[in-house]
């Protein structure tokens, strides 16, 4: 599972010209999901992500989590995450889990964050064509991979 972290000042998803979902302050995060994904990954990345301290304190140091700033969450599924692109110049999405894998791991991780944070997760629609707006703040943007877990 891999995550594109960014604190946002505010995002929102259009699909069709309907938002899906929008946010203030807090994290747009980038959600790519594999075949090798487990349950395991979910509880590790959505500790993460909820406890994730890039927000300013009053002294100006990145000290606060989502929760100590009422923060949101706006969650996208992105199978791009998993583009292999060693050869040519047309990349494979073949790790990348098929629909039957990944929406239930999408929705699962919908509920970890909001019982995390104790706020509703705001989404787009998995597998649709989505139109992403999006002020980043700082700009502050991290990658976790629940594969790399050893590096965060």
């Amino acid at each position: 599972m891999r995550a594109v972290i960014q604190r946002v000042s505010e995002a929102s998803c259009k699909v069709e010209d309907k938002v899906t979902g929008s946010i203030g302050l807090g994290f747009l995060v980038l959600l790519g999901i594999e075949d090798a994904d487990t349950d395991d990954d979910l509880q590790w990345l959505s500790q993460k992500i909820s406890g994730l301290r890039v927000f300013g304190d009053e002294n100006g140091l990145m000290n606060k989590a989502l929760a100590d700033i009422d923060g949101g969450v706006l969650l996208i599924s992105q199978f791009t995450l998993f583009a292999q692109t060693k050869k040519g110049n047309r990349p494979s999405f073949i790790k990348a889990a098929r629909p039957d894998k990944a929406i239930p791991m999408y929705e699962q991780m919908i509920k970890l964050l909001e019982n995390l944070t104790g706020k509703k997760v705001e989404t787009g629609i998995f597998g649709a064509d989505m139109k992403i707006s999006l002020l980043n703040d700082g700009p502050v943007t991290i990658i976790m991979d629940t594969k790399d877990k050893d590096n965060h």
